[in-house]
């Protein structure tokens, strides 16, 4: 059975993750750099990673393997994953896989830059109920494509 790791740094959608991960008994590991609360449950552990900026990224790219799932927004960290034929899930519903993870590798540079020299303020809009639906139907269809192997 594939796992799920959490990249829990500012992770909106921890809650459903839970919710869909205990309706197939799957184990759930939700990684920070410091010590993070979840629900008591011997399904979900919390993993607080010391070190350096990005220990648990580095930590969860370890431990992950094929058709295990993360759900991260950090592409990079998706980048790393997708090379391992690991599965990623971004917070509103977007799968990266080896096809696009390139390209939203380059427009997070692009956007990067454009807010360095002041062209672009701001962040991704807001979280709203339409993105956590599309989130809970794509890590639902995740997980029954890991279950099966595919």
């Amino acid at each position: 059975m594939p796992s799920i790791y959490i990249d829990a740094d500012a992770c909106p959608v921890k809650d459903e993750t839970y919710k869909v991960a205990a309706r197939y008994k799957l184990k759930v590991f939700v990684v920070a750099n410091q010590r993070i609360n979840v629900p008591v449950d011997p399904l979900i552990e919390a993993v607080a990673v010391k070190g350096g900026f990005d220990a648990a990224d580095d930590w969860i790219v370890e431990q992950a393997k094929a058709f295990d799932i993360v759900v991260t927004a950090d592409i990079l960290l998706a980048e790393r994953c997708v090379r391992k034929s690991v599965k990623v899930l971004g917070h509103k519903g977007d799968e990266f896989t080896e096809d696009n993870v390139g390209t939203a590798v380059a427009n997070r540079e692009l956007m990067q830059n454009l807010r360095h020299m002041g062209e672009m303020r701001g962040g991704p809009a807001p979280m709203d109920q339409k993105a956590r639906s599309r989130f809970l139907a794509k890590l639902d269809e995740m997980i029954n494509a890991a279950i099966r192997g595919r």
